[in-house]
C-alpha cells in the first residue's frame, strides 16, 4: 500500500538519487565486515547503536584528531609525529592487526567506522571544518598505512580495485630495467617492495614527477612501490573531499533529529580545541593543600586565564559576575572546599560590607557548587570547572570584565605584558605567541607558554622516565593546566606527589 502511494507522486517533483549520493539513499541494513584495520570509508554504516556510544565514540576520535592537529602546529616529524600518537591511538582508537588474532578486532574497527563519519557530519558544515577534517583525518590514515603489517595492506590495496593504475609487468621491466635500477639505486637486500613497480597516468603523481622519482615513457609513470603509499593517501584525501561536499548538502536532512543536531554542534565547536571536561582528571594533585590563605602561593602554576582573573581581583578588590563564576569553578576543581572558597571570597572582596558581601555574593559562590539551587545543578553536585573550548567561545568579556581567554581576548601589547608578567622573556616565545595568536591558535599559545615556563622540568621527568607520553598530551583545561605545573615543579621534592595519567 506505502509502495503504490509512492508511486502515485509526480514524476518531475520525485528525487532522483545520484549513484554517487548513494551514502545518503535509503540505507540497506547489512552487518558490517572488516576485513582490514584500513579504511578508506566508502560505505556509511547503518547498524543500530546507542546514543551514548554516539557521543562517546565522537570525542574519543576527536581527542585524536585535535592531538594530531597539535603535533602538526608544533612542527613534528613524521616519526616524531608517530612516537607521540601510540599512546594516544592505544588510549582513544586502538586498531590491532590481523595477525595479532585479537578478539576486539571487529569493536575497534566499528568504533572506527562509525566515529569517523559522526565526525564527517559534524565538520562538513563549513570549507574551514571540512578542509581541517580532510586534513588531520589523511594524516591519520598515512600513518596507520605506513605501520600497517606489509601482506595485509598489500590485500587492502588490492580490494581497492583501483583502476587508474596496474601492475608492471615483467617485460616492461625488462625492457627499462637501466631506466628502473636508476631510480632505485643498488638494491640492498630490500623486502617485496623493491621489485614492485606501478603504472598510472603521470597527471595522477605530479609531486612524484616534480621530485623525479618516476620513470616517464608514453604519458605513463612507472612509480616504484616503496612510492605506493603516496598515491594510496592521495586517493583517500581526493575522496574525501568529495564525500565531505555530498555531506554538507545533505545535513538539512539531519535538522528534523533534534538529538543528533545539538551533539553534532557541540563537536563542531569543540574543533577549535577537544572539550577535556569528559576525560580531565581535575582532582588536586597528592600533596597539594588548598585553602584561602595559600592561593597567593598557588597562583604561580595558574594558566593565563585564571592568572589575569587572580591578579584583577588582587588590584580591584572585585571580579564581574562571569569573572566570579570562571575563576570560583577553577577553584573548585582545584580542590578547595566551599567554606575555604567562601574565604576566600569575602578577604578578596575586603572593600565591602559583610552585609553587602552575603547578600550580593554569598550566595553566588553556593550555587557554584551545588550548595543551593533545585535544578540539574544540585543534583550534579555543582557546575563543571569552564573547559578551554567554553571559555573561548562562551561569553565574551566586556568593558572591565577580566574572564574569557586572554590569548583570544586581549590585544596584542595587553597579552604580552600579561604573558611577561607570568615569567616570558625569551623573544622566540613571545613571537610565537603572537603568531599562534594570528591563526587563531589560541590553545597552541597557551601549550607554548606552558612548554617553555617548565622546560627544564619536562627535560628533568623525560629523563628520570617520570612523564610517559599521555602527560604530554595538548593541554586543554585549565585544571589540567595547573595539575600539570604543580607536580612538575614539586617533582622530587614530595614522595607524595606523583605524575598521574
Amino acid at each position: 500500500m506505502l509502495r503504490h502511494d509512492h508511486n502515485r507522486i509526480d514524476p518531475k517533483r520525485r528525487n532522483v538519487v545520484d549513484h554517487r549520493k548513494k551514502q545518503f539513499a535509503t540505507p540497506q541494513y547489512k552487518d558490517a565486515e572488516y576485513p582490514s584495520r584500513l579504511n578508506f570509508f566508502a560505505d556509511a554504516p547503518t547498524a543500530d547503536i546507542t546514543l551514548e556510544q554516539f557521543e562517546q565514540w565522537a570525542i574519543d576520535r576527536l581527542r585524536v584528531l585535535a592531538e594530531l592537529e597539535a603535533c602538526s602546529f608544533r612542527n613534528r616529524s613524521p616519526a616524531e609525529t608517530a612516537t607521540h600518537m601510540k599512546p594516544v591511538l592505544d588510549k582513544y582508537l586502538p586498531l590491532d592487526t590481523n595477525s595479532s588474532a585479537s578478539t576486539k578486532l571487529f569493536a575497534q574497527r566499528q568504533k572506527d567506522h562509525y566515529s569517523h563519519f559522526i565526525l564527517r557530519l559534524a565538520f562538513s558544515s563549513t570549507e574551514d571544518l571540512r578542509r581541517r577534517f580532510t586534513r588531520v583525518e589523511t594524516t591519520l590514515f598515512r600513518m596507520r598505512f605506513n605501520n600497517d603489517d606489509l601482506g595485509e595492506r598489500s590485500a587492502f590495496v588490492s580490494s581497492l580495485d583501483l583502476d587508474w593504475w596496474e601492475p608492471v609487468t615483467e617485460d616492461e621491466k625488462q625492457d627499462y630495467a637501466a631506466e628502473l635500477a636508476a631510480l632505485t639505486g643498488p638494491k640492498k637486500g630490500g623486502g617485496a617492495e623493491d621489485d614492485t613497480w606501478f603504472k598510472v597516468d603521470w597527471e595522477r603523481v605530479p609531486d612524484l614527477v616534480e621530485q623525479r622519482r618516476v620513470f616517464l615513457r608514453s604519458g605513463k609513470a612507472y612509480v616504484p612501490g616503496r612510492e605506493q603509499s603516496s598515491m594510496v593517501v592521495a586517493e583517500f584525501s581526493s575522496r574525501l573531499e568529495r564525500q565531505l561536499e555530498l555531506t554538507a548538502r545533505a545535513l538539512p536532512r539531519l535538522d528534523e533529529d533534534d538529538r543528533l543536531t545539538p551533539i553534532l554542534n557541540h563537536l563542531s565547536k569543540n574543533f577549535i580545541t577537544p572539550d577535556s571536561a569528559y576525560t580531565s582528571n581535575a582532582s588536586a594533585p597528592d600533596g597539594a593543600q588548598f585553602t584561602a590563605a595559600n592561593i597567593d602561593n598557588l597562583s604561580q602554576h595558574f594558566p593565563a586565564c585564571m592568572s589575569h582573573l587572580h591578579r584583577s581581583l588582587r588590584r580591584d578588590a572585585h571580579l564581574k559576575h562571569y569573572g566570579r563564576l570562571q575563576y570560583t569553578l577553577f577553584l573548585k576543581g582545584l580542590g578547595l572546599n566551599l567554606e575555604e572558597c567562601l574565604v576566600f571570597w569575602r578577604s578578596a572582596f575586603h572593600k565591602v560590607t559583610d552585609d553587602t558581601f552575603n547578600k550580593e555574593y554569598r550566595y553566588n559562590v553556593r550555587h557554584a557548587y551545588g550548595d543551593v539551587g533545585g535544578d540539574t545543578n544540585r543534583r550534579g553536585g555543582g557546575y563543571s570547572p569552564f573547559g578551554c573550548q567554553k571559555i573561548l567561545t562562551e561569553h565574551p568579556p566586556g568593558p572591565g570584565e577580566a574572564h574569557g581567554c586572554p590569548y583570544r581576548h586581549f590585544n596584542l601589547e595587553n597579552l604580552t605584558a600579561l604573558v611577561q608578567a607570568m615569567g616570558v622573556t625569551d623573544r622566540s616565545v613571545l613571537q610565537g605567541v603572537k603568531e599562534d595568536k594570528d591563526h587563531q591558535k589560541y590553545h597552541m599559545a597557551c601549550n607554548r607558554v606552558f612548554e617553555h615556563l617548565h622546560k627544564a622540568e619536562i627535560k628533568k621527568a623525560k629523563d628520570e622516565g617520570a612523564m610517559t607520553s599521555n602527560q604530554l598530551e595538548t593541554l586543554v583545561h585549565p585544571n589540567e593546566y595547573f595539575k600539570r605545573s604543580y607536580i612538575l615543579k614539586n617533582l622530587g621534592k614530595d614522595s607524595d606527589v606523583k605524575m598521574e595519567g
